[in-house]
């Protein structure tokens, strides 16, 4: 076997490296002394890792590339993480303050790829970083805060080019860069911390509403009596807010108040004199009620524009000085590079390719794309509705459907009373004893945790920092009434529910179970967050604030799905994504309760997660988390017996999550799917029963060693552990057949792979602790296809693993290994490696003998070339557990390409267009492949036909409308879904990979 090459950059020695980066430092940035030295400090510590082999896990492989990324990645990190550690009015006033946009224009660096890339630097300077900015590094960083910025800040600037351009014939002025400017203005002095997508999308149209009043009348593109776009109200014309928020999906009561406080931020930046446009005579503001609006006279006259620009240009710089920020005015300009939208790196970046790379580092507070959904062009879900035909709804883009996700919340949620409704009491005063009490305290306290108030105590805090608080408050407060009224909304239709399954309505076993309501409310918190998709509070910040884990809150989404039917689609996305996220790693984290049902299940996993210390810390007691948001208790009505039972000694104080903080950098822009789950029994052939009368939740969530309340004779852990490893068996089997039919692998061949990935879990589940599933997967691939005697390379699995929509490249360059287990070449301690290393040094040896099983005769069971396979292929293997199933019915993967010498697609018709077309009445419009447009004429003749009729000059009756259908060519649908070559056939049967990572 040929060992991996360990990469050096070129021929280099130590002194060049540090020297060029020294000159990156002084000539590039003009750094001072002080940031230098702590840069160099860093620098020196790991050059190490970019020295070994580093180059070909970063960019696109070169060793060039790769030291320039180093650059970046550690002068991000130090500047981020010294400027939240030290006093920025102690720096040195020669620093004139470095950006993040700096710092890539000198390295020539763009920002998709620095978000996409930075993870990999994370993982492996991680120790590092610890020791020298403390534990909390990854927290105060903000790396993952900062890429969903970048990318909302990115589908505001779309959504603010197509509004202005729908209303104004001027494009890219200095009124467009006005109203641009001004929202970041309103950014920075209005918004504080809570910079949502939500809150920001109310923004921009209250900069529109400025624009319209102010931007001189001949550069509008619409009138304003324009019925089919403005609300007229009496005889006092046209509502101007009523009038955008239905333009818009906004609400009028929260677009009046950002309003407000944009007239504020004009008045104090631009000192300009509000004055009220009743008593104001200009052209803008004929036709309009001006009741209750601001003029500002002479706002964006010719020789006020370009003053106003200068000033807002620097309240922003002055904004972001000394904070390595994303500067946000480099969106005005499409074309600059730092977005991508140039060759980059070489050439390397073509447009696409750059466009692809930015769908790839979404906003984790996005959902994540199922493997399961259908393609969806992209510039489909860019297209805007004309604002001058009667149509005045805009067509869904990203901001559009938060913004519609919004009015549910605004509609449905909200008007909803902020306490238990009398049917819920009836469910919570039915239990053993009352436990309402409990549930308003525990709500309370836990929604206080996830959006804490700013402090009221300090009185040093004045002007607009102690106005940017009260908001910060003002927000908390309406998330926390959000989130506590979906709670009780969806825990009562819970109750209902398991009241009929158990055909009793008292429910003390579930309703007093602590760590069942924490998940709720943490599901509900993250829904509310999902909804105004906030920058600040990504997931799995309500897992740490309210001490559950993974593993606990996968147990309730289902069921959570379920009992909401009003959820509006983008968050039924958001949760069925979020549950695969769960499953795929962060329930095999350390730290998660998984491994605490895991001892109980299968006991003979018990010494191995206790010598790798796996187990779960103890829940902190809500008194500690009470005390830990600074809560009165005079305030919280007392804790009851029952709470003090569920609390953990020695825990007062601390709240520290029993999983720890999730080093991953999720990234899902762009969303192509439907809101279908793999994980979702509907996809999967299961009986009418299970899914009219789902399991009792009662067993999810009572103790591991407690008798399953549905009998069967299992413990609740089994019954658990058996309903996890169902669902890690039904998302296994969606990617496997995802990667199957991209490497068009046989079916002989995924099935074999399917099964092995079964046995491993039943029989080696160690092999999945503490790493993510679509590395046993890609592993299983290999071995299989190696053991087949399939020619097909590690480099063409991870080419094609790349164009999966769950991809992330830690996937297959960071595999968690544990050398003192091994007992490998002599290496020891625990690190993370490529996905080759990982398959030769650990996967090999573990299941060579379940591989060996699937071996077609003939094929030598021994190879040289491996390490010993471990004798207890039974290890963890329980004999009640679920026994090794053939591969499942999945729905049709849609598009699906038919033909290997042509791009041909076919996708299922829908039934309901189906039912359209076997109509009588419309039947005869339609004609369709295979049946004949004339007597007796050949397909050829046929598709000719129809051609022919489709490309006629002529006029045709407007009897059908093909809304949404636009003609796409060869080259474009190849592009979407990266046409593969066919596998060959190799006469080699070795099991081990020998060749350069391509990672």
């Amino acid at each position: 076997m040929d060992k991996l090459k360990t990469v050096a950059l070129g021929s280099n020695s130590q002194s060049d490296i540090e020297a060029r980066f020294t000159e990156f430092c002084k000539k590039g940035l003009s750094m001072d002394e002080s940031t230098l030295t702590e840069a160099t400090k860093l620098f020196d510590g790991s050059k190490h890792l970019l020295q070994t082999n580093t180059y070909a896990t970063v960019g696109i492989g070169t060793p060039e590339e790769a030291e320039r990324y180093w650059f970046a990645f550690v002068l991000y990190s130090v500047k981020r993480l010294s400027e939240s550690t030290s006093d920025s009015s102690n720096s040195e006033a020669d620093d004139k303050g470095i950006t993040l946009c700096q710092i890539l224009r000198v390295a020539k660096l763009n920002l998709v790829d620095f978000f996409k890339e930075i993870p990999q630097f994370t993982v492996k300077v991680g120790p590092i970083l610890s020791n020298l900015y403390g534990p909390d590094w990854e927290k105060r960083l903000e790396a993952k805060e900062l890429q969903v910025n970048f990318v909302h800040m990115s589908l505001l600037i779309r959504h603010y080019k197509r509004a202005f351009h729908e209303l104004f014939l001027v494009k890219d002025s200095d009124y467009f860069r006005f109203g641009w400017l001004l929202f970041l203005a309103l950014r920075v002095h209005a918004f504080s911390r809570f910079k949502d997508l939500v809150t920001c999308s109310n923004g921009l149209v209250s900069i529109l509403a400025i624009l319209i009043i102010h931007v001189p009348i001949r550069y509008r593109k619409f009138t304003i009596d324009d019925s089919s776009r403005f609300i007229n109200k009496g005889n006092k014309g046209v509502d101007l807010i009523a009038s955008l928020c239905k333009m818009f999906e906004t609400s009028e009561e929260e677009l009046r108040k950002t309003n407000d406080k944009t007239n504020e931020v004009i008045e104090s930046i631009l000192k300009h004199k509000p004055c009220l446009a009743s008593e104001c005579e200009h052209e803008n503001l004929c036709n309009m009620c001006t009741d209750g609006m601001i003029y500002y006279d002479g706002l964006l006259e010719e020789k006020a524009l370009s003053t106003n620009l200068s000033i807002l240009e620097k309240d922003y710089e002055d904004a972001i000085l000394n904070k390595v920020e994303l500067d946000e005015r480099v969106f005005l300009d499409e074309d600059d590079s730092l977005l991508g939208s140039s060759s980059l790196s070489g050439g390397a970046i073509s447009i696409s390719g750059t466009k692809r790379k930015f769908d790839s580092i979404a906003s984790p507070t996005k959902t994540i794309t199922s493997p399961l959904s259908p393609y969806r062009s992209p510039a489909k879900s860019l297209m805007i509705g004309n604002l001058g035909t009667g149509n005045s709804r805009i067509a869904a883009t990203p901001v559009s459907t938060a913004m519609t996700t919004a009015k549910w919340l605004r509609d449905v949620i909200c008007p909803l009373p902020s306490k238990p409704s009398p049917d819920l009491e009836s469910f919570l005063s039915k239990c053993d004893r009352n436990v309402s009490h409990d549930v308003v305290r525990r709500a309370s306290v836990i929604l206080e945790a996830i959006f804490p108030s700013s402090s009221q105590g300090d009185r040093s805090v004045t002007g607009s920092l102690q106005s940017t608080n009260l908001m910060d408050n003002i927000w908390a407060e309406q998330r926390r009434l959000e989130a506590v009224k979906l709670y009780y909304r969806v825990l009562q239709a819970m109750c209902t529910a398991e009241a009929q399954i158990l055909n009793a309505n008292n429910l003390t076993s579930l309703l007093t179970n602590e760590r069942f309501h924490r998940c709720m409310l943490a599901c509900s918190a993250e829904l509310v967050l999902a909804t105004h998709k906030t920058v600040t509070m990504l997931f799995p910040v309500v897992l740490e604030r309210t001490g559950v884990t993974a593993f606990d809150l996968s147990k309730v989404i289902e069921s959570f799905i379920r009992h909401e039917e009003s959820l509006p689609r983008e968050l039924k996305r958001h949760l069925n994504s979020l549950e695969e996220r769960l499953l795929e790693g962060m329930v095999w984290e350390k730290g998660s309760s998984l491994y605490n049902s895991l001892t109980v299940a299968r006991p003979a996993l018990s010494a191995e997660i206790n010598r790798m210390g796996l187990l779960a810390e103890p829940m902190p007691s809500l008194d500690a988390i009470a005390i830990h948001v600074n809560m009165s208790t005079g305030v919280l009505p007392p804790v009851t017996p029952l709470q003090k039972q569920e609390s953990s000694p020695g825990l007062i104080g601390d709240i520290r999550s029993p999983k720890r903080v999730c080093t991953e950098n999720r990234s899902v822009l762009v969303e192509r799917n439907s809101f279908t789950s793999p994980v979702k029994d509907r996809l999967l052939a299961t009986n009418l029963k299970s899914r009219l009368l789902p399991p009792a939740l009662q067993s999810a969530f009572s103790s591991p060693t407690r008798p399953n309340p549905g009998g069967g004779g299992e413990t609740c852990a089994e019954t658990t552990i058996n309903v996890f490893f169902g669902k890690i068996v039904k998302l296994a089997a969606v990617r496997i057949n995802g990667m199957t039919e991209r490497l068009q692998l046989s079916q002989h061949i995924k099935e074999n792979v399917y099964c092995l990935f079964q046995k491993i879990l039943l029989q080696q589940s160690a092999l999945f602790f503490s790493r993510h599933i679509d590395q046993i997967i890609l592993s299983c691939l290999y071995g299989v296809a190696k053991i087949s005697q399939l020619s097909l390379t590690f480099k063409e699995i991870i080419c094609n693993y790349r164009k999966q929509p769950q991809c992330k490249p830690q996937v297959f360059r960071s595999v968690f290994v544990d050398w003192s287990a091994a007992r490998r070449n002599g290496k020891t301690g625990k690190d993370h490696v490529d996905i080759i290393t990982f398959y030769n040094e650990i996967f090999v040896p573990t299941v060579k003998p379940l591989l060996m099983e699937l071996a077609p005769a003939g094929i030598v069971k021994k190879n040289n070339h491996t390490s010993e396979a471990s004798n207890n292929s039974d290890k963890g293997h329980c004999p009640g557990s679920p026994k090794v199933s053939t591969f499942p019915s999945l729905p049709d993967m849609s598009p699906k390409k038919v033909s290997a010498a042509h791009n041909v697609y076919v996708s299922p018709l829908r039934s309901s267009k189906m039912d359209a077309l076997n109509s009588q009445r419309s039947k005869s419009y339609y004609a369709c492949v295979g049946e004949s447009t004339r007597a007796y004429q050949s397909p050829s003749k046929d598709l000719t036909a129809i051609n022919n009729h489709l490309n006629s000059p002529k006029k045709l009756r407007g009897m059908l409308k093909f809304d949404d259908v636009g003609i796409v060519s060869d080259s474009l649908v190849s592009k979407s879904f990266h046409l593969q070559n066919s596998s060959s056939v190799s006469s080699s049967g070795t099991m081990v990979k020998t060749e350069q990572p391509d990672v």
